[in-house]
């Protein structure tokens, strides 16, 4: 039965690294953190960046490498976007977990094993102002006996007291050489066949989230077999085709359309034909629809307003843009 669940086992999974050192493109945050292990003295941290970086797995991994499999589950709480993580939990799932003081020991099995226990908050930009505020007295009053490993992906929402409180760690996004290594390593292990322009393909689809391009290549391998090409990867990921993109913006020039993503403002910036004032109003279209669909607007109707604004600035409509 081993080797069928192994089979089906996600690849974001079964190549995660296990240890801090094996974390790609991110020297200066496995160089300081490698030199933490090494001393086993952890402050609080406060890990962000972008999706599909490796926070999680940094964090992880710090925690198996201090624990070892045997204290893990008893040394580490973590909670995740999954959990209720409201103001209620800060005042007793957290904070009795908190409270609980450990034996000092010593190293067990080749582990540091130090004395105190690790709280793993991932996704933490997502809890309320008043959950962190709550966290800010738990934190000082049981620092002695517990670290906290906060995660998020814009630290501009975690509050200033509590991100005070840590040592901050930048996770960057992954560049397309890195990206392109991992995945020819796991092409080689899964027996897979891709070639140069899928890879260019699946770089710029992912966005710099390997994460994204293991799940999307691992879509791709269950769909289409050992042989993947740019338009399988295309197809899985349902990103909008470069063609359909250069035609919505070749309509808008026109000043007729029958019906916006990161394409479209790509071929903004670079169209040579049109000035810099039409691409500034275009792309300030494009930055308040793109907050708007965060904020769960709907899609047709954002890609009727950018159809229509970028149409009237490309025309030079003399109806201004409207707040």
């Amino acid at each position: 039965m081993a080797p069928v669940v192994e089979s089906f086992q996600p690849w974001v999974e079964k190549y995660r690294p296990r240890q801090v050192k094996d974390v790609a493109h991110q020297e200066e945050v496995v160089r300081v953190l490698t030199n933490t292990l090494e001393t086993a003295s952890c402050p609080h941290m406060l890990f962000y960046g972008p999706p599909g970086t490796g926070k999680t797995t940094t964090a992880l991994a710090i925690a198996h490498q201090l624990f070892g499999p045997e204290l893990y589950k008893s040394r580490v709480l973590e909670l995740n976007a999954s959990d209720d993580r409201g103001i209620n939990v800060v005042r007793t799932k957290i904070k009795d977990f908190a409270a609980v003081a450990v034996s000092s020991g010593s190293r067990q099995s080749g582990y540091p094993c130090p004395p105190y226990k690790i709280i793993i908050l991932d996704e933490a930009d997502s809890m309320t102002e008043d959950a962190q505020n709550a966290l800010r007295r738990t934190m000082e009053t049981y620092s002695r006996v517990t670290r906290f490993i906060f995660i998020c992906n814009y630290i501009s929402r975690i509050i200033e007291p509590l991100a005070s409180r840590c040592a901050k760690f930048r996770f960057k996004p992954l560049s397309e050489d890195i990206m392109h290594n991992r995945i020819l390593h796991i092409c080689e292990e899964e027996g897979l066949s891709v070639d140069s322009e899928a890879l260019s393909t699946l770089g710029t689809i992912s966005e710099g989230d390997l994460r994204r391009a293991i799940t999307y290549l691992q879509s791709a391998a269950r769909l289409f077999g050992s042989s993947i090409s740019s338009q399988n990867l295309i197809s899985v990921s349902g990103v909008i085709p470069p063609q359909v993109v250069q035609s919505l913006f070749a309509a808008c020039k026109s000043g007729e359309f029958d019906v916006a993503n990161k394409e479209l403002f790509d071929v903004v910036v670079t169209a040579e034909d049109i000035s810099d004032e039409q691409k500034a109003k275009i792309c300030i279209r494009l930055a308040e629809v793109d907050k708007r669909l965060v904020d769960g607007a709907d899609e047709y109707l954002q890609l009727l307003d950018v159809a229509s604004n970028t149409m009237r600035a490309l025309c030079n409509l003399q109806q201004e843009f409207e707040a």
